[in-house]
């Protein structure tokens, strides 16, 4: 058994989360001794899609009548897709429409959540889908006591300065807006933002909050994944406003690195991350910033411990053994 890895306009997506999961996708193979290649010209078995573009699209057609059998990963839904953009949320029906049309080539789907399953269960897609994380490599993000240092001097803190990372893309579903607000209304806080995107097609308050001069509002820009793990290492709390996710790898990671968190409450969280046990939890920007102080001046109690259990049901090593286990269902397929 073979499996063909293939990523439309991968270099796009280098830094993205789809960067990253593709990334973890190849690791995960690797650990369970699962065969693999990134070059159409090879010989393969099976054709693992990750993303919907019309080369994408055309591909599943045309090998799926050879005989290949095809596995169409969601990494997206019309849900995550609004506002992301300037009309975004107009495009949203099309874009259903389409992403449906392409997932149902898969003989199987496989998507990151119950969640999102879910979501694309209530789209009519009739194929069996699985609920796989996108994972998380354990052997690179754990706690390093030592890397708090290193990330202050980088970026010229203090030991006693009080620090809120957010890691994200520039757009609106992220939270960035929501962000640079809570940096304006706390500024004896350190507010730093890792990520980076065009600003081109973004609406005109993420742009805004982009170009937000605060003294303690920084925009670090894309990093390598090195430096996120330094990061969550050497912040005092991880904060994620998003309002949308089909996952959102970047939480995995701070629980991993047994950093405090702070999230939004919204669905995708609900069977995985628990306010109180393993996160904390706010929906408006009043609990935001309420939690964030509470946080930050240790008046609620750490979960970080009850955290890094949720990042090790999701190392890739046990995402690894559930890709093979769909494959081998698909190889029996008729």
């Amino acid at each position: 058994m073979k499996v063909f890895l293939y990523t439309e306009g991968e270099k796009l997506f280098r830094k993205s989360g789809l960067g990253k999961a593709i990334k973890h996708q190849m690791t995960a193979l690797d650990r369970v001794g699962v065969e693999y290649t990134t070059n159409a010209k090879d010989s393969y078995d099976i054709i693992h899609l990750n993303w919907y573009g019309l080369k994408s699209y055309f591909l599943a057609k045309n090998e799926k009548k050879k005989g290949k059998k095809i596995v169409y990963h969601a990494h997206s839904t019309e849900e995550d897709f609004r506002n992301g953009f300037i009309f975004s949320k107009q495009l949203a029906p099309l874009f259903r429409k389409w992403i449906t049309k392409c997932y149902s080539l898969g003989d199987v789907i496989i998507t990151p959540t119950p969640y999102s399953k879910h979501l694309l269960e209530g789209y009519g897609i009739q194929k069996d889908i699985y609920a796989i994380s996108n994972g998380i490599d354990l052997e690179k993000f754990r706690r390093k006591e030592h890397l708090r240092k290193e990330f202050r001097d980088r970026y010229h803190l203090k030991e006693e300065d009080k620090v809120v990372i957010g890691v994200g893309l520039y757009i609106e579903r992220k939270g960035i807006v929501e962000f640079v607000e809570l940096a304006k209304r706390m500024p004896q806080y350190k507010f730093i933002w890792f990520g980076y995107s065009p600003l081109f097609f973004s609406p005109n308050k993420v742009k805004k909050a982009v170009h937000t001069q605060l003294d303690n509002l920084h925009f670090a820009g894309y990093v390598e994944q090195s430096l996120i793990v330094e990061a969550m290492n050497g912040c005092d709390l991880y904060l994620f406003p998003t309002h949308e996710e089909t996952e959102g790898i970047p939480i995995i990671e701070a629980c991993a690195c047994e950093t405090p968190a702070l999230i939004r409450d919204i669905p995708v969280f609900d069977e995985w991350l628990e306010d109180g046990k393993n996160v904390y939890k706010a929906k408006t920007l009043e609990e935001f910033e309420d939690k964030i102080r509470k946080i930050l001046e240790k008046q609620l109690p750490s979960l970080t411990k009850e955290a890094l259990k949720v990042a090790e049901e999701r190392d890739i090593n046990q995402v690894g053994k559930q890709l093979k286990e769909v494959y081998e269902k698909v190889m029996d397929l008729p």
